[in-house]
């Protein structure tokens, strides 16, 4: 039995139009993310044999597939619901969002310098990756993370809050090689009360998940 599944998406493949088009919306969910998902179920099962028949020849293998294809699929579940055709912009106090904007201030010196370390972060990862802004909660302080493939590169415990896709079939029918071009157009439809609402819900779990001083 499937223990993954794929979420649906929280717009129709036309909703972030221009900045993302419908084609690459479709493709990117339906093909990609489910890939992932059934990559971490089949995985599942192959350990659950390699158990049954204490067999671990293939144990190492195992084990990196279930972190790139299990990784995947978290982050694409946070990435469709970090944006939004109404998004965009940075966060404001006056849109609910102050208690996120204030510590963006406070743990990057302002939102343009964040912005800019998240935006290099993404569009310099070496072949496949992603950008991602985390909460680190051992020091309660937001942290940039550079992500390659989909799982490595990353603090531990650390919970990513708003992520950005930097794999070529996130963009490349639509931007081609360019990159850079890519990630400055997804600020136009980050979903800034999503990334306040896991922010305010990393922040208030973090005690409940890791003992470290």
């Amino acid at each position: 039995m499937a223990i993954y599944t794929l979420p649906d998406l929280p717009y129709d493949y036309s909703a972030l139009a221009p900045v993302i088009s419908p084609e690459i919306i479709e493709l990117h969910h339906d093909k990609h993310h489910a890939a992932y998902v059934k990559g971490a179920n089949d995985t599942l099962e192959q350990l659950a044999e390699a158990r049954d028949k204490d067999q671990w020849g293939s144990i190492n293998g195992l084990e990196k597939n279930l972190a790139f294809h299990l990784s995947g699929h978290i982050l694409h579940s946070i990435y469709w619901h970090n944006m939004t055709g109404d998004g965009g912009g940075e966060p404001l106090e006056k849109d609910g969002v102050g208690e996120l904007a204030d510590a963006i201030a406070e743990h990057f010196g302002s939102f343009a310098r964040f912005k800019a370390q998240l935006s290099k972060a993404a569009a310099t990862t070496q072949g496949s990756g992603w950008g991602v802004l985390a909460y680190e909660p051992v020091s309660g302080r937001l942290v940039v993370e550079q992500v390659y493939d989909h799982q490595g590169n990353v603090g531990q415990g650390s919970v990513p809050i708003l992520v950005f896709d930097a794999w070529e079939h996130a963009f490349y029918l639509q931007y081609k090689n360019q990159k850079v071009d890519f990630i400055e157009a997804m600020w136009k439809v980050v979903n800034w009360q999503d990334v306040a609402r896991r922010y305010a819900a990393a922040k208030e779990r973090a005690h409940n998940l890791l003992l470290a001083p």
